[in-house]
Formats: C-alpha cells, structure tokens, sequence
C-alpha cells in the first residue's frame, strides 16, 4: 500500500483580514467553516403564512439572507417532490465524466494540466463537492472554502468545504458579498484565492434573488396549506363516527364504560359494553372534497416541475405521448449542459486558477475544465454513419477522433492489438487495387506479355490468402485423425470427399481468376 504523503496544514492560526489576502500565498487559516453553530437553524417555514414569506423576502432584499437559506434548506427537507427534483437536477451533472484539457498541446501546458488533474482527483470528496456547488441551482449561489496544505514543496487543495449560504450578507452601500464569522458578525471580504463562489441565474437580476427556490416557494406554501387542511379532513372524515347508546335506565357506571370503549376502539379496535348500551358506525359521504385536496397538490407538484426541469412528463405519472416525453427529457437535457458549463467555469476560475499560479506563476496558461455532455446514442448506428463516410463517400477522418469519440484507448507501442477476424470461405479478400491496374496497363516500355505476366504475378500474391483459407479444411481433417489409416479410410468416402470439396470452394478466388482474365482480354484487344 502506498504511503499517504505528507501534507502541512496550518489550522490553528486565526484568519486576519488585513494580513491574510492570499494574493502573494494561500490563506491557510480558517476563515468561515468550522462553526458549531452552522447546523442550528431558526425553523422559518414553521407556521409560514404569505405575508412573513413576503417578510423574509424583503430582508433578503436588503442583503441579510439568513433566514432566506433557511427556508429553502426546509423547503427540500420537508417536500418529497421538491427534493426528489432538485437531485434529479443535480445528479444529471454530476453523474457526466470530466476531464481536464491543456490549454495546447505545448509540452509545458500539458505538464500543468496534468497535476491539475493529480490534483483534483486526489480531492476524495471531488463528488461531493460538486453537489454542494450545483446547490446554488436552488439558493441562487453556493459558497466553498478552499483548505490549502503544502506537499512536496507545492500548495495544494487538501480539502473544499461547504459553508452555509446563510452566513453570507450584502453591504447595504457597495453591494459587496461578504460572509459572516464568529471574529467578524457583520461580515468580512473574502480573500482571494480562498472560496469558490458558483452562482446560478434562473432569471435576471441580483445573486439573491436568481434561484430556483425563490420561484417555486409560493407553490411549495400553497401546497403547504393544502397538505394540511387534506390531513386535517381525513382526521374528521377519515374515519367513521362511533356513536354510542343507552337506555335511559342506564347507570353512570353503564354510561361511562360505554364512553371507554368507544374511546378504546379508535385505537384497540375492540371493546365491551353492557348489554343495553350498543354502538354504531356511521360513515361518512363527504367524498368528493378529497378530489379538491388531492388536485391543488398536484398542481403545486406540476408548477414545481416545471420551475425546476422545464417539463413535467418525465417527473410525473400522468398522460402523454412518447414523442412529447422525448421532447420534454431534450429540454432537460438542455438544462444538463447549461448547468455543467456553469460548473466549469466556476471550477476553472476558482479552482484551477489558484492552483496554477500558485505553483506555476502568474502567466502560466489555465487548463480547461469540461464535461462530456453527450447524451447516450445507438453505437450500431454511429458506426454505420462513419462507414458510410469513410468508404462510401471517401471523407478522411482522423483515428484520434474514432478513439475519442467510442472511448477507446490509443494503443500504447508494441501493445498488441485486435485484428479484424477472417471466418473461413466468407473472408473478402482485398480486391486488386484500381491504382495496381492502371500501373499494369500503363508501364511504358513493357511487352503485353510482360503486362500480363505482372497480373499473374499480383494475382498470385493476392491469392495466397486465399490459398490458406481454402486448404483449412484439409488440415483440419488431418487433425481430427489419429493415424495415417484412419486418414486413408476418410479420403476413401465419397461423401466426406464431396463435403470437403464444398467447404473448399472459394468464391472469392473465382474473382480473382475473373479479374486477371478480363484484364488479360482488355490487353490483348489493345494489340488489334
């Protein structure tokens, strides 16, 4: 196993605005994670009514988010449909291969690309970090901090760590995004170099504003009132009424067994009573009201659906045609690409960037960030189109691109390699090349009788693969005998003999014969 390199980390130095810019070094020190405080929550969605959803919207307007986070982290927690959206929205990005690509086939630019790629793959949680960052699908902007350690005498990303959007606030004057720490409550710059900021516009406008979750919150507060009041009805409705009754002789003590085991039966489901009391279930006929319930709520679902994927046919049950479900996925599919260009950027700028100028300098070409967003086709005809291409119509495509685009490994030197298999008498042996032809036809000075000479020679040559596949069977029945008696008694029996001769026989050598004599014939013609 090999030894884990060692990695130098400051952890305990506090962060200090004024020293720490991480313009000339990486900060080392902490700067936003690591707060105990972090998990606590102050619960807005509890007892949500539109006019403090309205409240909390207006002080996200004025810069102080907090409880605007806090609602949406809720908001997925809470809401099955909402949740199961919004992963499907970030599992379509990070479930795509990347790759890191020099900025040009310079040896040097490949040498940086390649220990960005070190570097980011021995990031263990590279996943994870992505998920974080695709968060601000929904909040509108994600926020990471970058760990920095130094290996090998290089600076290094030991770890990015999420920080809750929560803590971050906008400077009522400037407009400039800062995030609040234990040290600095009111909030301090960031440094550079030291977070990844991903921002995503769902529409126009400010960072705070921009995500999904500030769209779909009125659906998700509708559907919030409707869940309950649905409850609240099978609560009343739900279940049928047990009413109880006594004769008027009854005693108290009659009466009050009678109360308890009409208590006991919703949830024992069973109970006595004296004989002159009895109980009835009345059911109840208020049915139809459910449909109302249960139509508000899908609606919610579908509205969110569509804030979220662009269409509802491939998150929902319901009615439609393959054509419109295979439209509706091409239009999240589209929304896939937009997301993982944004990604790369994001990673290219506050990611890589840092990395190569700390250990390359300042005008070092950055390497590029990408994910292969091609949607899954059919091999069988992708091949097809390139045969057509390549034999029908002649066009020249380079291997390099054949390999990319199948995800074959280039063969290293000397590896060895497949070759096209030859099955037996059906193997299309190379037709005499037209350029071959001509160069027979066309030599100056030669005799026709040399000319043809030469067509013997080329057939011969091109027939000797022939040769060897029509002899195969021979050799085979030589195998399968054990001695030259057995062997004798084969070649005795006509029947085998006339099986042998069939599998023997060779089309393809029938056209060759055909082609050396046509052209044989052209050049005796030309004598007359």
């Amino acid at each position: 196993m090999a030894k884990k390199k060692k990695r130098y980390r400051n952890k305990g130095t506090p962060f200090n605005p004024e020293t720490d810019t991480g313009i000339r070094r990486p900060v080392t020190a902490r700067v936003a994670v690591g707060d105990v405080n972090d998990k606590f929550s102050d619960y807005p969605s509890n007892g949500l009514t539109p006019r403090r959803l309205a409240r909390i919207f207006r002080e996200a307007d004025e810069g102080n988010v907090r409880a605007q986070m806090e609602l949406f982290e809720e908001m997925e927690e809470k809401d099955t449909h909402l949740f199961s959206q919004m992963q499907t929205r970030k599992l379509a990005v990070t479930g795509l291969d990347w790759e890191v690509q020099p900025f040009s086939q310079d040896e040097r630019d490949k040498e940086v690309a390649d220990f960005v790629d070190e570097q980011l793959k021995g990031i263990e949680n590279f996943d994870e970090v992505l998920i974080d960052m695709l968060d601000a699908i929904g909040k509108g902007i994600s926020i990471m901090e970058l760990a920095w350690a130094v290996e090998d005498g290089k600076n290094v990303i030991e770890d990015i760590e999420y920080v809750h959007p929560k803590k971050l606030v906008w400077d009522s004057t400037t407009d400039e995004l800062k995030i609040c720490t234990g040290e600095y409550p009111s909030g301090v710059e960031l440094p550079e170099n030291k977070f990844v900021v991903h921002k995503y516009k769902a529409k126009s406008g400010h960072a705070s504003r921009a995500g999904i979750m500030r769209v779909v919150s009125w659906m998700y507060l509708f559907k919030n009132y409707d869940i309950k009041d649905w409850v609240s009805f099978c609560e009343v409705f739900g279940m049928p009424l047990r009413l109880g009754k006594y004769d008027a002789s009854a005693s108290d003590n009659d009466k009050k067994q009678l109360m308890e085991a009409i208590i006991s039966l919703g949830t024992d489901a069973a109970g006595i009573v004296p004989s002159s009391t009895m109980i009835e279930f009345i059911e109840s006929q208020k049915t139809t009201s459910v449909e109302i319930y249960e139509k508000l709520a899908r609606y919610c679902d579908e509205q969110i659906s569509k804030a979220i994927l662009g269409q509802t046919l491939t998150s929902d049950s319901g009615g439609g045609s393959y054509a419109q479900s295979k439209t509706h996925d091409e239009v999240r599919h589209d929304l896939t690409v937009a997301d993982a260009k944004a990604l790369a950027v994001t990673i290219r700028r506050d990611i890589i960037r840092p990395l190569v100028e700390f250990n390359f300098g300042t005008d070092v070409d950055i390497p590029f960030f990408g994910f292969d967003c091609h949607e899954v086709e059919d091999q069988k005809e992708v091949v097809e189109i390139y045969k057509t291409l390549a034999c029908d119509m002649g066009l020249e495509i380079p291997k390099s691109h054949i390999y990319k685009k199948f995800n074959i490994p280039k063969p290293e030197d000397g590896e060895e390699v497949l070759e096209p298999p030859r099955t037996g008498m059906s193997a299309q042996p190379p037709p005499m090349e037209e350029a071959e032809e001509l160069k027979l036809k066309q030599q100056e000075g030669q005799t026709e009788q040399g000319q043809v000479d030469a067509i013997v020679s080329a057939a011969n040559k091109q027939a000797e693969g022939i040769f060897r596949e029509m002899v195969k069977p021979i050799f085979k029945m030589i195998d399968k005998a054990a001695d030259m008696d057995e062997l004798q008694k084969v070649l005795k029996d006509e029947k085998k003999l006339r099986e042998l001769y069939q599998e023997m026989e060779s089309p393809e050598l029938e056209d060759l014969i055909q082609q050396g004599i046509y052209l044989s014939h052209l050049i005796g013609r030309s004598m007359d």
